[in-house]
């Protein structure tokens, strides 16, 4: 691989890897949010029967808020193993530019 190309694969990779972190923050915030929620819920509910159907539908609400959250955990999951994935590659190109900047400029 030349130096023009491994370095526009430097920018791509680059790229990827910002929008990864930013897709893994959104996550991370969206997880805090249905945290909060889910602690809003078991607030609501310590009120009430705990026969009452009200109750019923919170514990029910409350686990389909459980069930988003491991699919969140999951999804961010598979971006950190690609943002690793990501950095294994730029530094295989950064140390490709090396080797071919040494190459070019060998006396």
């Amino acid at each position: 691989m030349g130096y023009a190309v491994a370095t526009i694969r430097l920018m791509q990779l680059n790229a990827e890897r910002l929008d990864l972190e930013y897709k893994v923050q959104l996550i991370a915030d969206a997880k805090m949010n249905l945290g909060r929620t889910i602690t809003d819920l078991v607030n609501v509910g310590t009120d009430l029967e705990p026969d009452s159907p009200v109750v019923k539908k919170l514990e029910q609400r409350k686990e389909r808020l459980y069930l988003l959250e491991k699919k969140l955990d999951m999804q961010m999951e598979q971006y950190k193993t690609r943002l690793k994935a990501i950095e294994t590659e730029y530094q295989s190109c950064e140390q490709m530019i090396d080797k071919n900047i040494q190459r070019t400029f060998k006396y």
